[in-house]
């Protein structure tokens, strides 16, 4: 009897060992599948591998996310994992992060021929662009109604599962070290993914997914300091009445930026007459002259964007369109007929517009992170009048977090790139002359900005007398 167990335990462990060694084969047979060789428009070669596809976070409804990975130009293997994410919410990375700010690829104005980034992120790090939530891009659900139904808790759970899925794919990234990056709407995304990470491996006792730190570019913190920055930032410049500057407060200061009343809106679209036809979220650059017809909300509806590149071009997000819509390129990306949208667009109305559960502040998560000991940035373009710096920087004070270094200027090429502060558990960062997507319009600054931050090192600052300074002048009074 005791032979026959000994065999049969035998006969199960073969098994076992070759069932797992089948999956293992399929699993990198799947990343093999989702390498992309060349892109159409793509008339130069790289030196870095990049891969494209969909990784399921529910089965049972059939909820897919779109991602795009790009191993970094040199030496992959010791560079951490940067996670990318755009806002909106509904939003696409892709569309932003990678085709004009970060990636490696950027797209010309014909809508049909590439460049080569050469301020790309992927220079210093691994770089992962993830389409979230469901309905954002070329992620899907077999489920009709999941695209009505996204909110803050969702998206946190389906990216914290597609993670864990995607690791698996890419064995090799397991426990390497983690960063998440992004902005605008990510300001909730990032905190709240990144606490469920940490959650999640307390819980576990798996560091997978090896979060050391996240970075929020003019992102969304605090409802009632965003509205009161937002309000001060555009009369401060003059865009707005007196009038109008009273009334925005009075009818949206404790208002959701996402759920906003109809007395709030009727405000906000008075408030956008008066602005005017700009780009809200570049104030000192071109708008789009094709869209100066199109009244804009202050942030639930997205303006045209601007790039720098070899030429400047204010309409570039329609480059966008015109490239992802081609059926070449889609397949370039692994994505099937069968699921790709009838319609591919930047942003999603209909996610923007359904969303369900959107928290009013991530302050108390900044504080339950930062105690956890992650690294923590804040950035923040300040020609931004969607997600200001005053914004920013009124959620920062909210915080009530110990100062650690003086309030002064970081410099890059001689130049002040910006202005910095360091605090106990949270680096703050402005970058001069940057809009709402610093990478876009500051993209040397913003790579200087991002090999500081995931090497831990502080940006290049004079030496000075602020310190001493300023101590002297509290003691005087």
């Amino acid at each position: 009897m005791a032979k026959t167990t000994r065999g049969s335990c035998f006969v199960v462990v073969a098994l076992l060992a070759i069932t797992h060694l089948c999956i293992c084969e399929a699993l990198l047979s799947q990343k093999e599948q989702d390498k992309v060789t060349k892109l159409p428009g793509q008339n130069f070669n790289v030196d870095f591998a990049h891969y494209s596809g969909f990784v399921t976070t529910n089965e049972k409804l059939g909820r897919a996310l779109f991602y795009w990975f790009f191993e970094a130009a040199d030496d992959a293997a010791s560079k951490p994992l940067v996670l990318w994410l755009n806002g909106g919410p509904g939003c696409s990375s892709v569309a932003f992060g990678e085709a004009e700010e970060i990636g490696p690829f950027h797209i010309k104005s014909d809508g049909k021929t590439l460049y080569l980034n050469q301020y790309s992120w992927n220079q210093a790090a691994n770089i992962l662009f993830l389409d979230a939530p469901v309905g954002v891009g070329y992620s899907y659900s077999n489920t009709s109604s999941d695209l009505r139904s996204n909110g803050d808790k969702r998206t946190a759970q389906d990216s914290l599962k597609f993670l864990l899925k995607w690791v698996e794919r890419y064995p090799e990234y397991k426990g390497r070290e983690f960063y998440i990056v992004g902005e605008s709407y990510a300001g909730h995304y990032i905190p709240q993914l990144s606490q469920a990470i940490v959650r999640h491996n307390k819980a576990s006792g798996d560091n997978t997914i090896n979060l050391k730190g996240y970075m929020v570019g003019n992102g969304l913190m605090d409802d009632f300091h965003d509205r009161l920055g937002l309000f001060q930032y555009i009369w401060s410049l003059g865009f707005i009445s007196d009038q109008t500057y009273s009334l925005l407060k009075l009818q949206c200061g404790f208002e959701s930026f996402i759920h906003s009343s109809k007395a709030c809106d009727k405000i906000q679209e008075i408030a956008d007459k008066e602005i005017g036809n700009i780009d809200q979220y570049s104030v000192f650059t071109p708008a789009c002259i094709a869209n100066a017809s199109q009244t804009k909300m202050l942030l639930k509806k997205r303006p045209r964007t601007s790039r720098v590149s070899e030429q400047y071009d204010p309409c570039t997000e329609k480059h966008s369109k015109v490239y992802f819509n081609l059926p070449e390129v889609q397949e370039a990306l692994h994505v099937p007929p069968g699921l790709a949208p009838s319609k591919w667009d930047t942003c999603s109305d209909v996610v923007n517009e359904h969303w369900k559960d959107c928290s009013s502040s991530v302050l108390n998560i900044y504080h339950e992170l930062i105690a956890a000991g992650l690294r923590i940035w804040v950035f923040s373009g300040d020609a931004d009048a969607v997600v200001p710096v005053t914004a920013t920087r009124y959620s920062i004070d909210a915080l009530n977090l110990r100062p650690l270094s003086p309030y002064g200027p970081w410099y890059i090429d001689g130049q002040v790139g910006g202005w910095t502060q360091q605090y106990a558990g949270l680096n703050f960062v402005t970058v001069r002359g940057a809009g709402h997507e610093v990478p876009l319009h500051r993209p040397k600054e913003a790579l200087a900005l991002f090999k500081a931050f995931i090497s831990g090192t502080p940006l290049s600052t004079p030496e000075s007398n602020i310190s001493k300074d300023m101590s002297d002048l509290v003691s005087d009074s």
